[in-house]
């Protein structure tokens, strides 16, 4: 259900379209994007708030066309009326002077075809203030650093074409860390659309277990292969440095793609291997800033073989293709899960790594999509299926096609809602939904 601060964001937006339709001239067409959110910030240190606030921020982009040369700029909004329609002016005239000096934009692509759509995604967040009382009070005497970050954001496109669409979604977002010493933490996320103060406190448990190891003697590793199982947080990490390149038309079109030999059919992954960008499932907006729909589901990986590119406006029109994304980069990743256990990984490993957190990555070698990056914080030594010791960070050097190809074991029944953290200029909507992973051989390099 939607609610009146979502409802005035979209009656603001509603009434600068209308006012944007009146500043273009004859010949022109605009598309517009509004972005705009309300969220509480609460930074934790020693299990104490340190800093908290609250950010309430709009803007509004307009790309201003005339055949084929484009202009597009940004402002932000005040609130206020009257100043918003006089900055709107202000900034139609400067991209229409800009416009008259470039240069014909021959991939300019944007969908012609209206439509309205309005969709506010349920969330039952609670007050900011209840749940931060009851992260303080299940951590007390612990080391918990973290922040948390909640409340509404806010999407919306119009279009001179007549396009209305607007997308609201509600999420909390708490990541957060139980330090022991130096480079010795347990880290922990709790992110969704529905806060338990039990499952916070699950969580925490937990991560007190691994704390208590923690204080044992760290094993240093030889440089070597490994048996290895990797938590949802660590996989996602893999997951997420294949989308720079990995997934988008332009790339493959280009041979950029550090999944090239998977693309062309030369290596594949493991059969259990099936990765999708869905949409359908994630808080992002199902509409592209030229407005287009994205499609509610793109099979990336089917059965450990390549299926579909991600592609956005300007690679359709050079290539000849269909929109299906925004910005060839996943937001919405979700892996499908195997058939382990989570409870049974530990076991299923019996004696290697447990790794919580991969830190660092870049690719070591492109075209073989191999990668390297660190462990840190909460690895474990785990002998006979029982956590041993933590190690000392180690760097791997590994290749796509063995980790989830020719050295998988398996993947993990349960699997992880993981909302990115980035607060950078505004607050992430980008998700992903990841299983566990058994690996028979990780290679450690130092």
């Amino acid at each position: 259900m939607s609610t009146a601060p979502e409802l005035a964001a979209y009656a603001d937006f509603t009434a600068l379209v209308e006012r944007l339709r009146t500043l273009v001239a004859p010949g022109e067409e605009f598309l517009s994007t509004f972005a705009g959110e309300h969220s509480d910030f609460v930074r934790f240190n020693h299990s104490r708030v340190r800093q908290a606030g609250s950010i309430k921020q709009q803007s509004l982009t307009v790309d201003l066309i005339e055949g084929r040369r484009h202009a597009a700029g940004s402002m932000s909004l005040s609130g206020e009326p009257t100043e918003d329609r006089d900055r709107l002016e202000r900034l139609v005239l400067k991209l229409r002077s800009t416009r008259s000096r470039l240069a014909e934009d021959p991939h300019l692509h944007y969908d012609t075809d209206p439509r309205e759509t309005f969709e506010v995604q349920p969330g039952e967040l609670p007050d900011s203030g209840e749940a931060i009382d009851q992260i303080a009070t299940a951590a007390t005497g612990l080391d918990l650093v973290g922040i948390w970050a909640s409340g509404p954001v806010n999407r919306g496109f119009a279009s001179s074409f007549g396009h209305r669409s607007w997308h609201s979604a509600m999420s909390f977002n708490f990541d957060w860390s139980l330090y022991h010493l130096r480079d010795k933490a347990v880290k922990g996320n709790y992110a969704g659309t529905e806060w338990s103060a039990e499952r916070f406190r699950a969580k925490l448990a937990a991560a007190e277990e691994q704390l208590e190891m923690l204080r044992r003697t760290p094993r240093t590793l030889e440089p070597g292969v490994y048996r290895a199982a990797l938590a949802p947080s660590a996989l996602r990490e893999i997951l997420g440095l294949t989308g720079w390149g990995g997934y988008g038309l332009r790339s493959h079109r280009t041979g950029q793609t550090p999944l090239i030999k998977l693309a062309r059919g030369e290596c594949a992954l493991h059969p259990s291997v099936t990765i999708a960008e869905n949409h359908a499932l994630a808080p992002v907006p199902r509409f592209t800033a030229c407005g287009f729909l994205k499609d509610e589901r793109i099979p990336l990986v089917v059965d450990g073989h390549f299926a579909q590119c991600l592609v956005d406006a300007r690679s359709a029109c050079e290539y000849g293709q269909r929109v299906n994304d925004e910005s060839e980069q996943p937001e919405a990743l979700e892996m499908q899960p195997g058939d382990i256990p989570s409870a049974e990984l530990l076991g299923r490993l019996d004696t290697g790594l447990l790794v919580n957190d991969l830190w660092y990555l870049n690719f070591s070698g492109w075209s073989d999509c191999r990668m390297t990056g660190m462990t840190r914080f909460a690895s474990f030594w785990v002998q006979d299926g029982r956590i041993e010791a933590p190690i000392n960070a180690m760097r791997f050097d590994d290749s796509l096609y063995r980790m989830l190809g020719s050295e998988l074991v398996g993947l993990t029944v349960e699997r992880e809602l993981m909302l990115e953290t980035d607060t950078y200029e505004q607050r992430s909507m980008n998700s992903s939904r990841v299983p566990g992973a058994l690996i028979a051989a990780l290679e450690l390099t130092l």
